[in-house]
């Protein structure tokens, strides 16, 4: 029970996991709330997120659902093994035996609870000698996961999660607002640097491997390898897909991740470039992208890697339907909406549907502390294996690029690409590396949406 239901004050300190659980998780809320109020790291989605992580480990049954046990087959309850006292609940362990139901062969058919919950009296809706046919309701289990299958949430934080993250429906539909505010231009006007945003997407495959030998199986690893590519509505679409048990983990650790792009991304660069090649200079201005390129651009994209990469077509028909909106000039107000409140509101219930998750129950486990370990080896590897490539690229071109711009290949946009312009100002005052780096960050976003869609097509 939560602490506030089961002992009051009291049970805040105790009850949980382990003693004194729901005051760590309540202490980390308080974390994530003080990074996105002081530091502005993220401050969008920490802010609800934390601020959600706190009321949640103060109520928990805010994240509880619901769950109807319906009889299998035709028949007579002849066991009720439970016996709720009328005004107490039971406590009910999964693989509990419930019922017993005689079919009319003379059958026996015994019914188990297929999770942990709560029993009360009048939630035992069938006594001895009832007569039950194929879905009809035997009991009610409360204070069950949202996670299991068939529950049903009953509390507010539980409804949004199971309404907007278990559906898919939120990150994808941020996926529209986020198109119709992305530029592509920088891409187009030197699509090479499409080359470095798939070559960042090698940090996503290396810590997937990394992930399965570290014993989680292969839906997990996939939805740990993503954290990699930099991308939160990505790695929270991908893990409500195969692995909504590690929510709570994944996307606050691509969050804080990309909030944390200008302390993990600089050591990186620094370690595999010279002073030599971050002071490499690159002409500031780009050739002009024409409205034509603009407007084909979605539309061809959209086309190519749906046939390439169909379980990708979600991710990818919603963020080019946005930049369509964007560019083709006369879907203004569709466009200003999806781009501003649109994607305000969708974000403010994508923080409230995480924040409410990451109860002590859900996040202090051993398997938080090693999604969150890999998702920065991930993000840091991410971020080599851009400067790696664009190092290779070098020795192919007559006009050299800065290595460092491969950096931008994760797809936290805009802020790699402003990691990048910094160091690369830094090295040579002349530069203005910025516009250079939103080409390979903008192709990121859209390599880490055909990785999803490759773990998706060989594992969901």
């Amino acid at each position: 029970m939560g602490p506030l239901i089961g002992g009051g004050f009291i049970s805040f300190f105790t009850g949980g996991p382990f003693p004194g659980s729901y005051v760590v998780a309540f202490l980390i809320g308080c974390f994530f709330v003080y990074m996105g109020i002081v530091k502005k790291w993220e401050p969008l989605l920490l802010v609800p997120i934390g601020f959600c992580m706190i009321v949640v480990n103060l109520f928990p049954p805010l994240f509880h659902a619901q769950l109807y046990i319906e009889s299998p087959t035709e028949g007579t309850v002849t066991v009720v093994n439970v016996h709720p006292i009328k005004g107490e609940v039971l406590e009910i362990e999964k693989e509990q035996l419930l019922l017993k139901i005689r079919e009319p062969d003379g059958g026996i058919v015994e019914i188990k609870a297929p999770t942990s919950g709560e029993l009360a009296k009048e939630d035992l809706l069938v006594k001895v000698g009832d007569q039950v046919y194929p879905r009809d309701q035997l009991l009610k289990l409360e204070n069950v996961s949202i996670l299991q299958s068939g529950a049903e949430g009953t509390e507010l934080f539980s409804r949004i999660f199971q309404g907007g993250i278990l559906t898919e429906i939120i990150p994808l539909l941020i996926f529209l607002g986020l198109g119709a505010l992305t530029d592509f231009g920088p891409l187009l006007a030197n699509p090479k640097t499409l080359i470095l945003g798939a070559a960042a997407q090698f940090g996503v495959y290396f810590v997937f491997f990394m992930a399965l030998l570290c014993g989680f199986d292969i839906k997990e690893a996939c939805s740990i390898g993503i954290i990699g590519g930099a991308d939160g509505p990505t790695t929270v679409y991908l893990t409500a897909k195969l692995a909504p048990h590690l929510l709570a983990a994944t996307a606050p650790a691509a969050y804080s991740y990309m909030a944390m792009v200008p302390l993990i991304q600089p050591p990186v660069i620094r370690a595999l470039t010279s002073k030599k090649e971050r002071a490499i200079y690159m002409k500031p201005q780009l050739r002009e992208v024409s409205a034509r390129e603009r407007i084909l651009f979605p539309l061809i994209a959209a086309v190519v890697i749906i046939w390439l990469v169909p379980r990708a077509a979600p991710l990818i028909g919603a963020l080019m339907f946005g930049n369509l909106l964007r560019e083709c000039g006369v879907t203004e107000r569709l466009s200003r909406t999806a781009g501003e409140a649109f994607i305000d509101i969708l974000t403010i219930f994508l923080g409230m549907a995480i924040g409410g998750s990451m109860t002590a129950e859900n996040f202090l486990r051993p398997q938080t502390v090693m999604v969150f370990g890999l998702g920065i080896i991930a993000f840091a590897t991410a971020t080599a294996f851009g400067v790696l490539i664009a190092k290779v690229m070098n020795l192919f071109l007559k006009e050299k690029i800065n290595p460092m711009i491969g950096a931008a290949g994760v797809s936290a946009v805009p802020m790699s690409a402003r990691v990048v312009q910094v160091m690369g100002q830094k090295a040579n005052p002349r530069n203005f590396l910025l516009m250079h780096a939103m080409g390979p960050n903008v192709a990121g976003v859209i390599g880490t949406m055909v990785a999803a869609g490759t773990f998706l097509r060989f594992v969901g």
